[in-house]
């Protein structure tokens, strides 16, 4: 199941973009611990909140779970792109 978040553009409109599919990310990221797209470990108060996302698989029972990204896009880029 794919999630949306609604992140502010400076350039113009609200863009929208995809989370990543949750049974693709470690516990520490669905737990928000790490960033949700580069896995770096994210501290206490660090880190911008996804708002909790709800899940519902095609079996089982449904939960939250609660992505938060680095502060800095183009460090999180350059990480991502180095994995």
């Amino acid at each position: 199941m794919q999630t949306q978040r609604i992140s502010d553009n400076q350039e113009g409109p609200m863009a929208v973009t995809q989370l990543p599919a949750v049974s693709n990310l470690t516990e520490q990221q669905q737990r928000g611990w790490n960033c949700v797209w580069c896995a770096a470990p994210l501290g206490k108060d660090l880190g911008v909140d996804l708002g909790e996302q709800r899940v519902t698989p095609t079996t089982g029972a449904a939960y939250s779970w609660f992505p938060r990204e680095c502060v800095d896009a183009n460090e999180c880029a350059g990480r991502r792109a180095a994995r």
